[in-house]
């Protein structure tokens, strides 16, 4: 390993604990929304905490998976550079409040998150939607989109030495997902229904006391990298395949260079270095993470969960916050008595 290439990896390995407080002040600006109907201040409120502690950070960061194109998002938006341009060249890759629904009725699954890699890392996936399917350690190298549901939910209960019966698939309740719930019911695996988020279940595969052993369906495309970060981070498996919807979304990935716009990305395609950091602070309850808790006396609770490729070190953080210390922005979102 040459000097220059140990001084990058060092400094990403360095930027773990940065990358939690990111997503640390993320979830505790949405979760004063929890419950209160309104998802697009709980997510203006995650997008605005999570660019103002990016913006502290030693990076010269470039937002690749983000709120939208410049003309759809304020900030956080795709081509936007953050940090304080001292650090690492790295591309970013931010879901500031996965589960905006979720948030927004106080159900359980929400979280915010965020990936780095290496400048040029990380496939710039268009907003569309993706085929995924991913899975935890055991059954790594053992499923693939181009086999059957079928055949895949067979290999894990094998890999995992379960009976099919005992297979749990999460995916998305969508009209689009309906042959994967009917193939999962075919077989006699069981099916969990999702309203939204499939980023969480796609983590919980990758801990057997989840009880989630499969993630899979259609759902969006910038979703399916930060994914893949994660899943390369905590050892699992995950595959992506575009779904185009028109001749436009076609045009759009052949501009982009992705000339088969129905090629298998494996986790390698998706993520091509194993230096990325991937974390994730829970929001509300979800089957891995527990939710923010706000306390007496103006403190909170969060657990963040963050990983690390190149090692696939795995750390649980719980911070307590004490929130009239922090910057002004998250202060604002987050402290006691704001809304």
């Amino acid at each position: 390993m040459s000097a220059e290439i140990g001084a990058k990896s060092a400094s990403l390995r360095l930027l773990t604990l940065e990358m939690a407080r990111v997503t640390e002040a993320a979830a505790l600006s949405a979760a004063r929304w929890m419950g209160r109907g309104d998802k697009w201040q709980a997510d203006d409120a995650a997008t605005q905490a999570m660019r103002a502690v990016l913006g502290q950070i030693a990076i010269d960061g470039t937002v690749v998976i983000g709120e939208g194109e410049l003309d759809e998002a304020p900030m956080l938006y795709i081509g936007e550079r953050v940090g304080t341009g001292d650090g690492p060249a790295v591309d970013i890759a931010v879901d500031p409040l996965e589960g905006t629904n979720l948030l927004a009725t106080g159900a359980p699954g929400s979280i915010a998150v965020l990936a780095i890699a290496p400048k040029g890392a990380l496939l710039g996936a268009p907003d569309m939607y993706m085929e995924k399917i991913a899975v935890g350690p055991k059954a790594r190298g053992r499923v693939s989109l181009d086999r059957p549901v079928e055949e895949n939910i067979r290999a894990v209960a094998d890999a995992l030495g379960k009976r099919v019966e005992d297979v749990v698939v999460v995916l998305l309740d969508r009209p689009r997902n309906q042959y994967i719930l009917d193939a999962i019911r075919a077989v006699g695996a069981r099916a969990r229904l999702i309203s939204d988020g499939d980023i969480s279940p796609a983590l919980a595969t990758c801990f057997e006391e989840t009880g989630i052993d499969m993630m899979m369906g259609i759902g969006g495309a910038p979703e399916g990298v930060v994914t893949a970060v994660a899943m390369k981070s905590l050892g699992g498996d995950f595959q992506g395949r575009l779904v185009p919807q028109n001749d436009e979304e076609i045009a759009r990935l052949v501009a982009m260079g992705v000339n088969e716009p129905t090629r298998l990305f494996t986790l390698d395609d998706l993520v091509k270095s194993d230096d990325a950091v991937f974390s994730a602070t829970g929001v509300t309850d979800g089957p891995l993470l527990p939710g923010v808790r706000f306390l007496p006396g103006g403190v909170a609770h969060t657990v963040t969960l963050v990983a690390r490729a190149k090692t696939r070190t795995v750390r649980f953080i719980h911070g307590r916050h004490h929130l009239a210390t922090k910057p002004e922005a998250v202060r604002r979102l987050a402290g006691e008595g704001s809304g």
